[in-house]
């Protein structure tokens, strides 16, 4: 027997807008990401664009992906640009320390970053060089690629083979300063924050969107300790706008760091505890967006989560150091969920970055090193059928009476989640069933307006743990769902068990 959930939607009542940008994303020079990945060389067999390789392109592109974070990650803060620009045969040699202690050739660069970005139709979001780089460093970074005229920077660009600068807004001031990035004190970081926001300059009509590197999980007082710099308690009014945002950093994990969990060999406890801990996103929101209310009410400064999603131990068998791990319809419902608290929180979440795009952690495109085969994750398509919500109104979602729940470790994890929104005149509702093994029916009272044209689509599988391979790529795919339908005003929605819907149709 299901149970039957019972919300209102007022759908006059537009709320902030979603940015696009909650469905952004991550490359870092990590593992297969970049290298294998997204990046496999003018020489390789597989069809590329100066390397890059261009079925992960297309399957990227049907995702309207709106921003690429590079070059990491912990990678980022010891990543040196100009070892990565000029004559591929001259450029040094590297060791990424981080991850895998591998060598890197440099051969993925800025320009072929950008090269990327171009192919993918998306703005480049990128993280610089904090740790163990200097203000002079990321300082001509950005005029090396934004700067119009003359200068040396812009000279040595134009000797590189770009004549026009490239549009780049936002700028992430370094990354994880608290561990792998530096391992400072907030107050210390906030400190180094204001010199390199200040020495990250906007050029002609390339305006920099600055992102200060914020905290781990729930730790508010990174927050504060960075909104000290920029604002008083209380002030209606920022003062000092040296960065427009702080970024928060929260993976999803079912154990231990030492211990995360496999990716498909788990059991019903750690399943639930595994949304539970995806459903905190929540919690954490909420909790630095409040630090953040004190000191810019006007909500000015936004918050920037660059890094989310699950992570487990590695494939048996793979590199430990390269964070390659399989994906399944539990994390697809991670994802689902997450972006409905992001839908809620709009009006101060102003972007998201999956960890990662390619071959590492929470995955949308998996590529097989042995036959070159691309499967696409369940996670892809959260994203792909989700990419409506993109700039679209925010519309609350009510929900009236009981709802189904579960009790993971004492504490109550709602089952069925809803987000809704508008845009061009369309209505599109996300729906998720968490419940591992019961069916749930949603009824949506539609208010202020009417739908037509109804059609919803289903991911689901027969397990929770079932998962897309080169021998099986759609074992998880979605499909068009027949239990859905609109009557006397109201959404009908039947939510099988583990279960991803959306619901869209035009507004009248």
């Amino acid at each position: 027997m299901s149970s039957i959930v019972n919300a209102v939607v007022n759908l006059d009542l537009e709320g902030p807008v979603i940015s696009r940008h909650v469905y952004g994303h991550f490359a870092e020079h990590l593992g297969r990401c970049i290298y294998g990945g997204f990046y496999v060389g003018e020489d390789s067999d597989i069809p590329n664009e100066g390397g890059i390789r261009l079925d992960v392109v297309e399957a990227l592109r049907a995702l309207d992906i709106p921003n690429l974070r590079w070059p990491g990650g912990c990678f980022a803060d010891e990543y040196h640009w100009r070892d990565g620009i000029g004559p591929k045969a001259d450029r040094p040699v590297m060791v990424n320390t981080h991850w895998g202690g591998v060598e890197e050739n440099n051969h993925f660069g800025t320009h072929e970053f950008m090269a990327l970005c171009e192919l993918l139709g998306t703005e480049p979001y990128i993280s610089g060089n904090v740790g163990s780089g200097t203000v002079q460093e990321m300082s001509e970074w950005v005029e090396y690629l934004t700067r119009d005229g003359d200068s040396p920077a812009v000279r040595e660009r134009k000797a590189n083979g770009r004549e026009e600068p490239w549009k780049v807004k936002y700028w992430g001031l370094g990354n994880e300063t608290w561990g792998c990035g530096g391992n400072m004190s907030a107050e210390q970081y906030a400190l180094e924050a204001r010199r390199y926001a200040t020495y990250c300059r906007d050029y002609g009509d390339n305006k920099l969107y600055r992102i200060a590197a914020g905290a781990s999980d729930f730790s508010y007082a990174w927050t504060e300790t960075l909104m000290k710099q920029l604002s008083h308690l209380g002030c209606q009014r920022v003062e000092r706008p040296l960065y427009q945002a702080v970024s928060v950093h929260y993976y999803t994990i079912a154990g231990t760091w030492d211990h995360k969990g496999s990716a498909t060999d788990f059991t019903p406890e750690e399943y639930y505890t595994t949304l539970h801990k995806a459903a905190r996103t929540d919690e954490l929101l909420t909790g630095h967006a409040n630090v953040m209310d004190l000191y810019d009410p006007k909500k000015e400064i936004g918050i920037v989560l660059d890094e989310w999603g699950t992570w487990w131990d590695v494939e048996p068998g793979t590199n430990p150091g390269f964070l390659y791990q399989q994906n399944t319809m539990r994390d697809a419902l991670v994802a689902s969920v997450s972006f409905d608290i992001f839908h809620r929180h709009a009006d101060r979440l102003v972007m998201a970055n999956i960890a990662q795009t390619v071959n590492v952690l929470q995955a949308m495109i998996l590529t097989d090193p042995e036959s070159g085969a691309l499967v696409l994750t369940p996670t892809y398509h959260v994203f792909r059928m989700n990419k409506g919500h993109q700039d679209a109104a925010s519309l609350q979602v009510h929900v009236v009476g009981d709802q189904p729940v579960k009790d993971v470790d004492g504490a109550e994890l709602s089952t069925v989640s809803v987000s809704a929104s508008r845009k061009d005149g369309r209505l599109l509702v996300s729906l998720s069933n968490l419940d591992a093994d019961e069916a749930a029916d949603m009824v949506v009272d539609l208010r202020g307006g009417s739908v037509t044209g109804l059609a919803a689509e289903i991911l689901t599988a027969a397990a929770v743990n079932a998962h897309n391979s080169p021998e099986a790529p759609e074992a998880v795919a979605p499909r068009a769902h027949d239990g859905a339908r609109i009557e006397d005003g109201k959404l009908f929605v039947h939510l099988p068990a583990h279960s991803f819907v959306t619901a869209a149709g035009d507004l009248a």
